[in-house]
């Protein structure tokens, strides 16, 4: 094990949170991953950020305008709604802006042979509709739900959904009673084709593990992930895009 998984390692053993942040992907072709990046082998914090520093790129606010950013959450193993402000407000943070333009939030994770209910769906959407109140967000959205649970989502909700994301892989085509629903309450249908399950606990502690051999993978577990990208409004192009993670050692 080289000098810089040890060094990880030692500080991993003595943290309970984890954040993980890629910078920019598209400048990875350059750059060589560093982990940590802000502290010294002789601290040990208790949250501890680790991030490819040099593929940080924050958006210039004399750009901010031109740029749309935006960003589809995770949840992977937490129950709770402090979650989605965490990881928006991480992801303000490492854009340098103080709103995103667009929060997609993935369906929540629910126990096998569970239907998808509009009681799973509430904490979070409380949590994104105060973020728009608190000007955080400008607009929100979902992903994957049918025109039964978009339709009991809109109904309740104060801040209503502008999206909702289908996966064509899993229908081929738009669902006709989702197609007009969605056309009658001006509710924008995008396509996606993120697997079900974009990280998992296993997949992570197994990642974790293979860095760190040393470590105690199997006594963290990823909270969220979030995705983002900002895009050139005018040209359509990606400036830049990355993710951000939040892990968290059990019973900390």
């Amino acid at each position: 094990m080289g000098t810089d998984s040890r060094a990880a390692g030692a500080l991993l053993a003595r943290a309970s949170t984890l954040h993980l942040q890629t910078g920019n992907l598209l400048n990875w072709g350059r750059l060589r991953k560093k982990c940590p990046s802000t502290h010294s082998e002789e601290e040990f914090p208790d949250v501890l950020e680790c991030t490819v520093s040099h593929a940080v790129e924050k958006i210039n606010p004399d750009e901010r305008e031109e740029m749309k950013v935006s960003a589809k959450l995770f949840i992977v193993g937490s129950n709770s709604s402090s979650s989605t402000r965490n990881a928006v407000d991480m992801a303000c943070s490492v854009l340098g802006v103080a709103q995103l333009d667009s929060v997609i939030i993935a369906s929540p994770p629910i126990e096998d042979g569970v239907n998808l209910s509009l009681e799973h769906l509430q904490p979070y959407w409380e949590e994104l509709q105060n973020l728009v109140q608190s000007k955080k967000i400008v607009a929100i959205g979902t992903s994957d739900l049918d025109k039964t649970q978009l339709e009991q989502l809109y109904q309740w909700a104060q801040v209503k959904p502008n999206s909702n994301q289908v996966n064509l892989a899993s229908c081929c085509v738009m669902p006709p009673d989702l197609t007009a629903f969605a056309k009658q309450f001006d509710i924008q249908l995008l396509t996606h084709n993120d697997p079900k399950e974009l990280l998992s606990e296993a997949s992570f502690q197994e990642a974790l593990q293979e860095s760190i051999p040393d470590i105690r993978a199997h006594e963290w577990v990823p909270l969220w992930l979030l995705r983002y990208s900002v895009i050139v409004k005018s040209r359509g192009i990606i400036k830049s895009k990355g993710y951000i993670l939040q892990a968290k050692r059990k019973g900390s």
